[in-house]
């Protein structure tokens, strides 16, 4: 992590689900491991890249924009911006508070992110989606 500080990241049901399906492909140290080596763990340009291949140019998407996109989408459906600053793993800019408060906001960031699968979910209701394993 950034600065060397430990994020808790909640998971939703349909994340276990798919992390759980895919420990058996990676199996490794790493569920997404590296392209050139299984002791690494897979960089951000392997992200880009695939991107890329889908169709998407710098312009339009970047793995950022992923989290952009969620925050973006999490403030307008009403979730404590605190709970999603956190989940974002961002620092408090306020140095007075961050000196002071130290909260993980973990239920409330519980809720929020099986929240947020579920709305992915219903994104996804009516699109042709493969199972992982036909992918690879």
């Amino acid at each position: 992590m950034k600065m060397n500080q430990m994020h808790i990241v909640p998971l939703s049901r349909q994340a276990v689900e798919i992390l759980s399906e895919l420990h058996p492909l990676t199996g490794g140290k790493y569920l997404f491991p590296s392209v050139h080596s299984k002791d690494r763990p897979m960089s951000e340009n392997t992200i880009l890249a695939a991107l890329r291949r889908l169709g998407y140019t710098k312009e339009k998407m970047t793995g950022h924009g992923f989290r952009s996109m969620a925050s973006t989408i999490l403030n307008e459906q009403g979730w404590n911006r605190d709970a999603i600053e956190r989940q974002l793993a961002h620092a408090e800019r306020d140095a007075v508070r961050a000196a002071y408060n130290y909260a993980e906001h973990l239920p409330e960031r519980r809720k929020m992110m099986q929240a947020w699968a579920d709305y992915l979910d219903g994104l996804r209701k009516g699109a042709d989606v493969l199972p992982i394993r036909k992918l690879l």
